[in-house]
């Protein structure tokens, strides 16, 4: 199921890895390509598994059925507080100051990924976006620079041009 952790990986092993494969595959990052979004929803399939120590133990042996899986976004009656929810076990009694929000359709929670990503990943979007941006004005005053040589260059041979006419017509005067 998850190749991106070893078997016998810690549950902040595989929190890890999951936001690292979450934030390369996550359809907001890579718009149109299906490719991506069919790897996020088996990244977070398997970490409502693996994220789950219930349902880990339960893989691990192999009796995981069908029913625990649809149950796996829901959680159980001990498992309804936010820090085991939304931190792993080393973390118990921390809560965190921001939670993705979950909304309801048809009475099933849908989790809002936007949510989570601003709160895990918030500045280091913000920082590829200003990247992204400053690289772009960069190209842009290249452009500009480059554009503007041209027409310096134009501007020289006209003028060059223009000074060499003025001579030949005042020696053609004078002859």
């Amino acid at each position: 199921m998850a190749c991106w952790v070893s078997p016998n990986a810690t549950q902040a092993q595989i929190k890890t890895a999951y936001y690292k494969q979450s934030f390369l595959y996550h359809p907001d990052k890579n718009p149109g390509r299906e490719e991506a979004t069919y790897r996020f929803a088996q990244i977070s399939e398997a970490y409502s598994i693996l994220g789950s120590v219930g349902l880990r133990k339960k893989y691990d042996r192999g009796i995981l059925s069908s029913a625990d899986i649809q149950g796996a976004g829901r959680p159980s009656g001990k498992d309804t507080s936010a820090s085991s929810r939304f931190s792993g076990p080393q973390q118990k009694g921390q809560r965190r100051s921001q939670k993705p929000s979950t909304m309801t359709v048809g009475g099933k929670p849908v989790f809002n990924f936007d949510a989570f990503f601003q709160a895990h990943y918030g500045e280091q979007l913000q920082r590829e976006q200003a990247m992204r941006q400053w690289r772009q004005q960069s190209e842009q005053r290249k452009k500009d620079e480059l554009a503007n040589r041209k027409l310096g260059r134009f501007m020289e041979m006209a003028v060059g041009m223009l000074l060499a006419m003025g001579v030949l017509v005042v020696f053609s005067l004078r002859s």
